[in-house]
């Protein structure tokens, strides 16, 4: 297995060493965290032993581990990742792994100098049912004619910035917002089923605090519009559509996708069979670590052109929208 290092002490950490232990495709073996006391709680509950904890993040990547996954604010990211890099550490980083494309360049070619790997953990789109939506795209690109895609939910850390905590999720300094968050779920979704559009637009509903809560996204491509709802401050159960012309497949979510119906002209709807992961991260685990194991050069490629396409659509958008970073000031 591959030796791993994680970088977050939180949920969807805890979720990716799980999947981790499903697949055996990496070994925990380094935590760092801001606290010794929160990293050794978290591997406490892993139920991990001999995990190795740093509370120095210089020192942290100067240890002997393959790979790191960083689960840390959005804002963190890029110098987390140059850091790990410039290190010769292979890199996992949670979406989006930066909060310009500027800053995706620079890793992208530093990733590169260093011979390692740069993934972007953009789960769902390794998942079997997402592969089975691919695959039906594919069948009828012919009568292929846009698309919706819906996801919103209510923020656990919502009601936080109304009381005046200020999460980072909800500050320009992280690079948060509905559309950094769940809006990269959705890009991806696009990129990958229909490929980089012709215009980006976005309208969105900003919070005080300067990052949009919710919004409105317009992908144009040269036949048809991908149209996307998103948003952090409201819970939303409509479903996610792709147009065939007259027959429609339906997803339960444009995000944490979980069922498929296909809807044709008569409206009789028909459940699409699909093969459900045990873990959400698990397909992502095992496909990281095989092109890694493998050199598996194409399909790190065509991750890599996918992320790259995201972040720069995700740059447009918020530039479409006036959303400033910290990030876009500092460089």
């Amino acid at each position: 297995m591959i030796s791993l290092g994680i970088i977050g002490t939180n949920w969807i950490t805890e979720q990716f060493i799980k999947a981790t232990d499903i697949t055996k495709t990496f070994a925990l073996t380094h935590v760092y965290s801001r606290t010794e006391a929160k990293a050794k709680s978290f591997v406490e509950d892993l139920d991990k032993k001999n995990i190795n904890i740093s509370t120095d993040l210089t020192a942290f990547f100067k240890e002997d581990f393959d790979t790191v996954y960083i689960a840390s604010p959005n804002g963190l990211h890029f110098e987390q990742a140059k850091q790990a890099i410039e290190n010769n550490k292979n890199v996992i980083v949670e979406k989006p792994s930066t909060s310009t494309i500027k800053e995706f360049t620079i890793l992208e070619k530093l990733a590169q100098e260093h011979d390692v790997y740069l993934f972007e953990a953009a789960r769902h789109i390794h998942e079997p049912i997402f592969k089975k939506i691919a695959e039906i795209v594919a069948k009828h690109r012919d009568e292929l004619s846009g698309a919706t895609f819906s996801y919103m939910k209510y923020s656990s850390r919502y009601d936080a910035y109304k009381a005046g905590k200020n999460p980072n999720i909800f500050t320009t300094r992280f690079s948060g917002g509905a559309l950094y968050d769940l809006g990269v779920y959705t890009v991806y979704d696009a990129v990958v089923l229909f490929g980089q559009p012709e215009k980006v637009d976005y309208d969105a509903e900003f919070l005080a605090s300067g990052v949009d809560g919710s919004g409105a996204l317009t992908l144009k491509y040269p036949n048809f519009d991908v149209n996307i709802i998103i948003g952090k401050t409201k819970n939303s159960y409509m479903s996610s559509e792709i147009y065939f012309g007259r027959d429609t497949l339906l997803l339960d979510n444009g995000g944490d996708i979980s069922h498929l119906d296909w809807a044709d002209d008569n409206k009789n709807i028909t459940d699409v069979p699909t093969p459900k992961s045990e873990n959400p991260m698990d397909s992502e685990a095992h496909e990281f670590a095989r092109i890694m194991t493998e050199n598996d050069q194409a399909s790190y490629d065509k991750l890599l052109q996918y992320a790259r396409t995201v972040n720069r659509i995700l740059e447009q958008a918020r530039t479409s929208a006036g959303i400033v970073f910290d990030a876009d000031e500092e460089k």
